[in-house]
Order: C-alpha cells, then sequence, then structure tokens
C-alpha cells in the first residue's frame, strides 16, 4: 500500500530506483509541457538531470522553445512514464533558473561534441539545412581546439519546484491508483486519492 505520509521526494527515489534496477529504458527520460505568451502548449522530452531538496533540475538553451516559453511563463508540467511497469509520476510546478555555478559544473560533465553542440545550435530557429549546421559545428571545433569549451551564457538549468506531485500506478480495467501532493499554504504537503 502506498503511504501518503511518507516525503514525496523518497517516494520518487524509490520508484526511479525501481524502474532502473528494472531496465527500463531512459528511466530518468520525462516529458515537460510549458505554455508560450499565445496560451498555445508544447511538449517534449528531456532528461532530468538532478533531484536536489527543492526540486527537479534539467539543462538547456534558454533561446531554445522551452526557454523563452519558461522566460513568460514558469509554470510547467513534468511527466515521468514508464509503461512497462505501469506507472507514472507528474510533477506540476514553477520553473527556475539554477545557480550559473551549477550549470557550470553540470556544462563540465557533458561529452564535449555535446558542448560543442551547446554553441552551434541555435535551438529551435529555422535553418537551411543540415550542412549548415555540420559547418556550425566544425567552426567551433576549430575555435575551441585544444582547449575547454566554456558553458555559452544562453546555456543552463532549471529547476522545476512542485505544487503538486501526482503517483499513479495502472490497474486493469482502469481502475488506476493515483496519489497525490499539494503544496500547502504552510509549505508542507496535502495528501488525499484521486479517483481513476
Amino acid at each position: 500500500m502506498f503511504d501518503l505520509t511518507i516525503d514525496p521526494y523518497l517516494h520518487f527515489d524509490r520508484l526511479l530506483k525501481e524502474a532502473i534496477e528494472k531496465q527500463i529504458p531512459e528511466a530518468n527520460a520525462m516529458s515537460i509541457a510549458t505554455v508560450d505568451d499565445r496560451g498555445i502548449p508544447s511538449v517534449r522530452v528531456v532528461y532530468m538531470k538532478d533531484r536536489t531538496p527543492e526540486g527537479f533540475v534539467f539543462y538547456g538553451n534558454y533561446h531554445s522553445h522551452k526557454g523563452l516559453d519558461l522566460e513568460d511563463n514558469p509554470n510547467i508540467c513534468l511527466n515521468f512514464y514508464w509503461p512497462a511497469i505501469w506507472q507514472q509520476i507528474r510533477v506540476t510546478g514553477m520553473a527556475v533558473k539554477v545557480r550559473p555555478e551549477e550549470s557550470d559544473a553540470y556544462w563540465n560533465t557533458r561529452p564535449r561534441l555535446s558542448q560543442i553542440g551547446g554553441w552551434a545550435s541555435n535551438q529551435s530557429e529555422e535553418i537551411p539545412s543540415y550542412d549548415h549546421l555540420a559547418r556550425r559545428v566544425q567552426e567551433y571545433e576549430k575555435q575551441f581546439e585544444g582547449q575547454p569549451i566554456p558553458r555559452p551564457p544562453h546555456w543552463g538549468g532549471w529547476l522545476v519546484v512542485p505544487t503538486e506531485i501526482e503517483f499513479w500506478f495502472g490497474h486493469n480495467g482502469r481502475l488506476h491508483e493515483r496519489f497525490v501532493y499539494q503544496r500547502n499554504e504552510e509549505g508542507g504537503w496535502s495528501t488525499f486519492m484521486r479517483s481513476p
């Protein structure tokens, strides 16, 4: 039985660990939903790179579609879905940029080609061809040849601070279990179950 008295982050950590142990591919992949300044939603898959005491961290280009959406409207929804084990975790909250030194620390762990890509790709902008991107990659490889690649100022992380976390466990006949944690005015969690 799922225990709603336990901290939701401990549940998340346990379920993610179990998904990894069960060899669920890309277990840390999550869909993120944002809304642009016209109210149009957009969803894409990114990787959660850290789970801190405050929330969930992912990284990317601040000038990308998601980055511009979050600049205008920091409301965000994350969804981890592991269909092979009939589990899902949905997180609703607010995205805030992480401190530059945190972005630097993660940037320095990325493969060199991914770092080059962070400079070469004007993410989400229209390009004339893939060759255009390949030429930009070559230009930055030459520029940074033989030296460490610094983090671009337009690249970094977001911390998603949850206002709600829902744990979903699938069952036959659509009789799923849904356990909800909602942030209350005191800063703690109010808990309840939702009907499937």
